[in-house]
């Protein structure tokens, strides 16, 4: 499904290049992510009891890329792309304890997950460079690891990564929209939202999904 999808995007964007103003970009930018679901919801709020001794914190992550932008009217235009984004999650914890404080402990464990990213957006041309955007996307796993750590005085005495890639979801299932501003000159800016359908865990042990906000700069060819 996903292969006659490419496909079709492909044979559209072909004819579509033969008759329209066609422009091409390149997009970067910083990511903002965080798993959620309801058994997370059971975790986060057994953590709130520790008193901010142990949170759990987004992972801050980087996206690359390259677009594609179709003029379909004076207003609308289809904009596929494809990049590559970082995202992911977090725990953190201090050891507070009045009698142990002094020992400075802390532990830490973030997985980090590589994808490459299709969004397939149409976008509208709200007010001269004023955009918005929304569409689906399609996500592609290349690779996730477990990195955990433990340090006592602001000594790491463990800090390890281990690859965890075949326990999720190679594809990823979202939704995708956000805001921008294209200026005259090429340069553009955008913040917007990946709202992730697909459950992460491939053996469906837990619900947790993809959530990213992501705020890019870009420039059109």
């Amino acid at each position: 499904m996903i292969k006659k999808l490419f496909f079709s995007i492909i044979s559209v964007l072909m004819i579509n290049s033969l008759h329209a103003q066609v422009s091409y970009g390149i997009r970067a930018g910083v990511n903002f992510a965080k798993w959620q679901g309801d058994d997370l919801q059971v975790i986060e709020d057994l953590l709130d009891k520790t008193d901010g001794y142990v949170v759990t914190k987004g992972k801050t992550g980087w996206h690359v890329g390259t677009y594609v932008n179709i003029p379909i009217s004076n207003t609308f235009s289809f904009e596929p792309g494809l990049a590559y984004s970082k995202k992911g999650y977090s725990i953190k914890g201090d050891v507070q304890i009045p009698v142990l404080k002094i020992l400075a402990i802390n532990a830490g464990a973030q997985v980090q997950q590589h994808y490459i990213d299709m969004p397939l957006v149409l976008k509208a041309n709200v007010y001269k460079g004023l955009q918005v955007y929304a569409g689906p996307q399609v996500s592609y796993l290349v690779r996730s690891t477990l990195n955990a750590k433990l340090g006592v005085l602001g000594i790491n005495i463990f800090n390890r990564g281990f690859g965890i890639t075949e326990r999720f979801n190679k594809v990823d299932m979202g939704l995708t929209g956000g805001i921008g501003y294209q200026f005259e000159n090429g340069l553009n800016v955008q913040a917007g939202y990946d709202y992730g359908l697909s459950k992460l865990d491939k053996n469906e042990n837990y619900s947790a999904y993809n959530r990213v906000v992501k705020v890019s700069v870009g420039f059109s060819f």
